[in-house]
């Protein structure tokens, strides 16, 4: 609901950037702005993780860029001719390692992310995010908005598999809030080692 997006605009104003993946940008072509009255300069620095640079040269973030930083996260080797148009186009690109999968190794950009003086990251959709983040041991605090609707199996997961094979190998974590936003609920919880 609209409490629920506010508030959600909101903990971007308050983070260093907003991470998601190229699936969720190519799904959803999102801005990763605050949009609250009088905090629209408080936007984050928009990153996209994407291994392969098929970031759009049309999507909201690049036409973007030149106002609000983007930067994209890709490996070492992603076609230089994408790199340069996104280049002129206001992107910085980010190059590291990939991981045993050929993607980006997320444990390996958040150091450099640190490097670059981010220290608050906020991920934002994106199953494959959410779940390899969870898997590196890097999420601090999870923060999770409920809406009074059921979609099962037609919705998309909040994190893909990511090779837990217990109940008791499972990231912990401890509640530390909950709230009623109009017809929401939203969940606060941090990390239990």
């Amino acid at each position: 609901g609209p409490g629920a997006r506010r508030r959600g605009h909101m903990m971007r104003a308050m983070n260093d950037a907003v991470i998601t993946g190229i699936g969720t940008v190519l799904a959803d072509d999102p801005s990763l702005t605050c949009r609250l009255p009088g905090l629209e300069d408080r936007s984050p620095v928009r990153i996209v993780v994407d291994s392969k640079l098929r970031l759009p040269l049309k999507s909201r973030l690049v036409q973007t860029a030149c106002e609000i930083p983007v930067w994209v996260v890709a490996i070492k080797g992603a076609s230089e001719k994408k790199r340069r148009a996104l280049k002129e186009a206001g992107v910085k690109i980010i190059e590291t390692v990939k991981n045993a999968q050929g993607r980006v190794d997320l444990a390996a950009l958040m150091t450099e992310l640190g490097r670059l003086g981010l220290t608050r990251v906020m991920a934002e959709g994106g199953a494959a995010i959410t779940a390899e983040l969870l898997r590196l041991g890097l999420v601090d605090r999870l923060v999770w908005f409920r809406a009074p609707h059921v979609i099962g199996g037609d919705g998309t997961a909040a994190a893909a598999a990511f090779g837990v094979k217990a109940l008791s190998n499972a990231p912990g974590f401890k509640s530390t809030g909950i709230s009623k936003i109009g017809p929401d609920v939203l969940e606060t919880y941090e990390f239990r080692p």
